[in-house]
């Protein structure tokens, strides 16, 4: 399938640059399996969601991974997290007019020295200097470093963007990215939600900043998924069981858990196929798009997203290309607010798009 099929033209001041406030108020295009789209609110989600069904909810936490500073030898650089290797490594994009060499100091924001160890690709290895503060890696970033907003948000950082750039149930550190989706559900809402039977259950998906790289492959099929860490839990495993022998639906809050869950089917072989899943820990490049199954979710609370985007891909696999872009050309029209901070749209699986359904 070719790239240009998943092409849109948004207006820029349709990007939104702060979220919602109150939260609740966002505004919520519904696409149902069949029938017509519904023009709602974040607010109104327990209407669309039936006592007994079960939210997967992905709780890592976004690091201030964004910081500033300059070569030893004198230049500017900017260091990007990508993933923590251990308490004092880490690999890293690091933004200069020349690229760092293997045994460059860094000399950063904060007072931290890092040594470039080793490159892969875009990725840089680095390890802090014992020179450095206390604290590790982690405790440098949580002091020093910067909340990593898209390059799409034209504006610095600043505190409210730790409050706002995180999900109310973050705990697990290790994400360069918010899971967008889950930013739209309040305490209050979660609480509604138990209230009326709701049940939840959490993976953990480290989101990486390959989530904003584009697709440069003319057709999709050639596109190779980034790697993001990845862990499903056996009580998620029986909480998703549980579900399906209630028989309630399996809801994500998210791409990012959509693709936990469907990792964890295809890395149990006979289980994809029964809509079951086992547990699951390591690093995940599940790549969907229409054609490709869907085992276990049967809806999903999700944000607007890129045009070409993988994000925008996955999204088509539940309601189909043509459909999907229907819906945002209507959002458009309706004034609707995209990306990270942006209104939602609750999708769900439609059984007649080819891939959609349980293979």
């Amino acid at each position: 399938m070719k790239l240009d099929a998943f092409d849109y033209h948004l207006p820029p001041e349709r990007i939104a640059a702060r979220p919602a406030e109150p939260r609740e108020s966002a505004r919520l295009l519904v696409l149902p399996a069949v029938g017509e789209l519904a023009h709602r609110h974040i607010g109104d989600l327990p209407d669309l969601i039936a006592p007994g069904d079960l939210l997967i909810l992905n709780d890592t936490r976004v690091i201030p991974a964004r910081a500033f500073g300059h070569k030893a030898s004198g230049g500017k650089v900017e260091f990007l997290l990508e993933r923590l290797l251990d308490t004092d490594r880490a690999l890293c994009h690091l933004r200069s007019s020349r690229s760092p060499r293997i045994g460059a100091e860094l000399i950063m924001e904060g007072g931290a020295r890092l040594e470039v160890i080793g490159r892969d690709g875009a990725l840089f290895e680095v390890k802090r200097l014992a020179s450095s503060p206390a604290d590790g890696m982690l405790g440098w970033l949580e002091a020093h470093g910067h909340m990593p907003l898209p390059t799409y948000i034209e504006r610095a950082d600043d505190d409210q963007d730790r409050h706002d750039y995180q999900t109310v149930f973050a705990r697990r550190e290790g994400a360069v990215a918010a899971p967008t989706a889950g930013l739209h559900l309040t305490e209050a809402l979660l609480e509604r939600l138990r209230d009326q039977g709701v049940e939840t259950a959490f993976v953990t998906l480290h989101v990486g900043a390959g989530t904003f790289q584009p697709v440069r492959s003319e057709t999709i099929e050639a596109h190779e998924m980034h790697r993001e860490w990845t862990e499903v839990p056996p009580a998620t495993v029986e909480a998703v069981a549980a579900a399906h022998r209630r028989g309630n639906r399996v809801i994500a809050i998210g791409t990012t858990a959509v693709r936990a869950i469907e990792t964890a089917a295809r890395a149990h072989p006979g289980h994809a196929a029964r809509g079951e899943i086992g547990p699951f820990v390591g690093d995940t490049q599940l790549f969907l798009y229409p054609g490709q199954p869907l085992h276990v979710i049967d809806a999903m609370l999700t944000n607007f997203h890129l045009p070409r985007s993988t994000l925008l891909m996955l999204v088509s696999a539940f309601a189909g290309r043509e459909r999907v872009l229907d819906a945002y050309h209507e959002a458009i029209e309706h004034g609707y607010r995209f990306y990270s901070f942006g209104d939602a749209m609750f999708i769900e699986t439609n059984a007649a798009v080819e891939g959609a359904q349980t293979a």
